[in-house]
């Protein structure tokens, strides 16, 4: 990586409405990567079930969400990425028998909960701080394409609505995912890993390095992301941390896809039976 600077005193922050380097209004880009994930669920149920109109969809989606607590975003994302339900089936996904939660040993020692993904996730930033000895960080979810922002502790609101929704490689967290591994910058201000505005907006929150660590599915896939913060420039994380983190990494993405694959699935099949029973 790069070698370290003295790095400039953060900018203040600006008076005027956020922009992204594209020149988005970030607010605006928010809200329109928010709802295009569920639009295309919409458009899907609305095919597929032949409903009479994008807002019989969202109902449906919504409901399901409500009754199962999942979030209607998770929901939307894991709908349009499974097969569509073939006509007449009793079900969205065919049964195939409940799971157990696969563990998560590297959550041990922060005493997670496995009941719900907002707890593990919680858990695994927590752990994630700990063995990095950072006080900032964040997590991502891979969503339509893009990492969502899920979970964030110690930076600012400029911050979170900016990294909300990241998809080009102009970040460590995206080069990370893309590369499938570790990634640590050891200076924000003098590394190429950032665009200018991802960078301003970093340094403005505090964070002078960082380290990214991807969530992975067994097979290798990126499911999501963890990255710490920190107050200084960085060297090397130890050999004995970095492998902490992999198998965190490893251990949290397996969690999840087990979680897609059964609760959200429940929920699905839920909404397969109520669009059918409306025909």
């Amino acid at each position: 990586m790069t070698e370290h600077s003295h790095a400039p005193a953060p900018p203040a922050a600006a008076e005027t409405e956020l922009r992204d380097d594209a020149g988005q209004d970030v607010d605006e880009r928010n809200r329109r990567l928010a709802h295009a994930g569920v639009a295309r669920a919409e458009k899907l149920l609305v095919r597929h079930f032949r409903l009479s109109s994008k807002r019989e969809a969202f109902d449906l989606l919504r409901s399901s969400s409500q009754k199962f607590n999942i979030k209607l975003h998770t929901l939307a994302d894991v709908a349009v990425q499974l097969p569509a339900p073939k006509p007449d089936a009793p079900k969205w996904v065919p049964s195939t028998g409940g799971s157990a939660a696969p563990p998560v040993p590297a959550l041990r020692a922060v005493g997670a909960r496995f009941d719900n993904p907002g707890a593990v996730l919680t858990a695994a930033l927590r752990r994630t701080l700990s063995v990095t000895g950072a006080r900032m960080g964040n997590v991502q979810l891979v969503e339509n394409g893009m990492l969502r922002m899920e979970k964030h502790v110690g930076v600012n609101r400029r911050f979170s609505d900016y990294f909300a929704f990241v998809g080009a490689s102009t970040t460590s967290c995206a080069q990370a995912a893309l590369d499938r591994r570790q990634v640590t910058v050891k200076d924000v201000a003098a590394s190429d890993s950032f665009d200018d505005g991802s960078r301003q907006v970093i340094l403005q929150t505090g964070s002078r390095a960082c380290h990214s660590v991807p969530l992975l599915r067994p097979d290798g896939t990126v499911i999501g992301m963890i990255s710490s913060h920190h107050e200084q420039p960085l060297h090397d994380l130890a050999p004995a941390q970095l492998t902490m983190l992999q198998e965190l990494g490893s251990q949290v993405g397996r969690w999840l896809l087990w979680y897609r694959n059964t609760a959200v699935v429940t929920a699905l099949n839920h909404l397969h039976a109520s669009a059918t029973s409306r025909a």
